[in-house]
């Protein structure tokens, strides 16, 4: 089993035992704003969501990984990073993260997006790394640039928001590009 480390968090593969504090953190209203998903109406609803990242996960090639974050301290749930790999032969993979709000502001979204870097680069050999956010997800873009994403573009009206359609500001980085770490 895949399991990644930094100072402060510990990144492991989803486990179904992960489901109550999945489900807490898909039910907030802070971390649904910038949310395609929606918030799930109950319990079993994200444990289809988890049945699939897991399963994802027992494939002989691994194509879409979804890790939980953990308090390295602690071992207390923090939130979720998804590795979704393009085709092949781009060599390419798209990441997402969701942190529980009371984790927000302390700098483990950049640490642990530094860390799926460095598994993407070093490990996995890519060649490119993607991820996208809404315009007004502020803390977000940040914590893609923190990371040494750069950002390549705006899509316009792309994510179905609650409060309507969003454009996205898209980011990247290369394996040939400065990091952060």
């Amino acid at each position: 089993m895949i399991k990644l480390t930094t100072n402060n968090l510990k990144l492991r593969l989803v486990k179904a035992l992960d489901l109550n504090a999945i489900h807490q953190l898909l039910t907030l209203p802070e971390t649904d704003r910038f949310n395609t998903l929606g918030l799930p109406k109950n319990v079993e609803v994200t444990k289809s969501f988890l049945e699939d990242w897991v399963e994802a996960i027992q494939k002989e090639k691994i194509t879409n990984y979804t890790f939980t974050i953990l308090d390295k301290q602690n071992e207390k749930f923090i939130g979720l990073f998804g590795l979704n790999l393009g085709r092949e032969v781009f060599n390419s993979g798209e990441v997402w993260y969701k942190l529980h709000p009371n984790y927000w502001g302390k700098g483990y979204a950049t640490e642990s997006l530094e860390c799926i870097l460095d598994y993407c680069f070093k490990d996995l050999n890519l060649h490119r790394i993607e991820a996208g956010c809404a315009v007004e997800n502020i803390a977000s873009l940040k914590v893609m640039e923190k990371a040494g994403m750069i950002k390549e573009g705006r899509c316009r009206k792309v994510l179905p928001l609650k409060n309507g359609w969003s454009d996205t500001f898209e980011y990247a980085i290369l394996d040939t590009d400065k990091r952060a770490s």
